[in-house]
């Protein structure tokens, strides 16, 4: 049975790190003022154990799985969970419409850091005299806007096809600096929110339980209903095997589709396991609408749905701050710099920006689309746990739709000419980035004609309420 454990004990190990990364988190004064969440701090604290040797046996590539199923799972709790009451007062049109400002950020950055990324590079080639391809500079936003996997996936492709070289391992690198910036700017930025009061869920405050990382004993609230009887199953239980019937037909569906579409090159990219949260959230939502159209709704809790969506959450932060092998080139660390703060600043300055344009909710958007644009959605979804801790807002399910809207509007991009970026010539590239970030950011007086005409059609007493 030995040969069993490697895989439950790299889970075991993040579990550990979880608990030491809370208690310095809650111990530590310099890490209660910056209001890193301990799950941060659990990761660091992995990847340095990780680097120096400590943990023998192990290394990144051990995480990387988990770290893929654990982002895949928060997903897909998120969408087995019915619409929160602000969600249902503000009706459909309103998650949409904040799905879709979601949506044009996300688009506007990818296209935009890419031609701030190939500028930079450019310019410092210029200046420096280096003969780096531009391209090294546009990869940040494989590893800014879409994360650690994308940005190694086009990098090998760019390296081993076109011959860019280290583009894999810069762009590994990029997405590290992205995880790092997420939250070195994003906690901050979240932090100013919450003590000006300007979320919208005010069970989330600059409490003292918040400052110190757990509740006291007399204010610590109670997480979900037993919605089944202990002689039968347990309640918890019940709700991982809702979540099980769904990643099994997300399995089933893809196994199914692969070899119909093994002649399409695009069509085998989206219907490739590392596009299985796409599918797998989709599922979901079906699922949730066959339960509430059955009136099963009382047979699942959506208060412990949303417990697997943030410890999922906090599992996936660890595990992928632990599968990121940074590999540091001396030679490319001073442009690689250079590019990764122009690119956080830039995008910071394009989420508040367009944020506040979004209506009510700007600051959960500021903050949730700044995080997706640095690092992942879950990080995204992270930052957004400081501003509306209990998902109580219409924003989680405005980031769940966001996930397809940006798969769909962006297949041209995603799909067609990243994996060739290297074949289309300078100002074919920049034409086709740029193009796209301009077009996103054209959509702007659109859709806030439509929020108005939807907002106009809200009775006042229906307007709704902080929770």
């Amino acid at each position: 049975m030995g040969s069993t454990f490697h895989g439950i004990i790299a889970f075991a190990l993040m579990a550990a790190l979880l608990v030491a990364g809370s208690l310095l988190r809650s111990r530590l004064a310099w890490l209660r003022a910056s209001l890193v969440p301990g799950s941060i701090v659990a990761g660091v604290l992995g990847f340095l154990l990780l680097s120096c040797g400590l943990i023998p046996g192990y290394g990144p590539g051990d995480f990387t799985a988990l770290a893929f199923h654990f982002f895949t799972l928060s997903f897909m709790s998120l969408c087995l969970t019915g619409s929160p009451k602000s969600a249902a007062r503000e009706g459909r049109q309103s998650v949409v419409g904040g799905g879709l400002w979601l949506t044009l950020i996300w688009t506007a950055s990818l296209g935009g850091q890419a031609v701030l990324g190939f500028a930079l590079m450019a310019g410092y080639d210029g200046i420096s005299g280096a003969n780096l391809d531009p391209l090294l500079g546009a990869i940040v936003t494989h590893g800014f806007t879409q994360g650690p996997g994308q940005a190694l996936t086009y990098g090998t492709l760019w390296e081993t096809r076109y011959g860019i070289a280290d583009a894999a391992q810069v762009g590994v690198i990029f997405a590290s600096l992205g995880f790092i910036a997420a939250f070195a700017v994003g906690v901050p930025v979240a932090r100013h929110f919450l003590k000006r009061g300007l979320n919208s869920n005010r069970e989330s405050t600059l409490d003292d339980d918040f400052i110190a990382g757990f509740h006291a004993p007399e204010r610590q609230p109670a997480s979900g209903r037993q919605v089944t009887h202990p002689g039968n199953v347990d309640s918890l239980a019940w709700h991982l095997g809702l979540l099980g019937v769904a990643y099994v037909i997300t399995y089933a569906w893809l196994s199914f589709m692969q070899p119909l579409v093994a002649g399409n090159q695009v069509l085998s990219v989206f219907f490739s396991f590392n596009l299985f949260f796409i599918h797998g959230l989709t599922i979901c939502v079906l699922m949730r609408l066959l339960i509430d159209r059955c009136g099963w709704s009382s047979k699942v809790d959506d208060d412990t749905l949303k417990r697997i969506t943030s410890g999922s959450v906090d599992f996936m932060v660890v595990a992928t701050l632990m599968s990121v092998q940074v590999a540091v080139l001396t030679a490319l660390l001073v442009p690689i710099l250079i590019v990764a703060a122009g690119v956080t600043l830039v995008t910071l300055l394009g989420a508040v920006a367009i944020g506040r344009l979004s209506g009510r909710l700007g600051p959960e958007r500021t903050v949730t689309a700044f995080g997706c644009c640095c690092g992942s959605t879950g990080t995204g979804l992270l930052l957004l746990r400081m501003l509306d801790a209990d998902f109580s807002t219409s924003v989680p399910k405005e980031l769940a739709f966001f996930n397809i809207a940006i798969i769909v509007v962006n297949i041209p991009t995603l799909f067609f000419f990243a994996p060739i970026a290297p074949s289309l010539g300078t100002w074919t590239y920049l034409a086709i980035f740029g193009g796209y970030a301009v077009a996103a950011l054209s959509c702007i007086p659109l859709l806030r004609g439509w929020q108005r005409r939807l907002e106009a059609r809200v009775p006042a007493d229906q307007e709704p309420t902080p929770t």
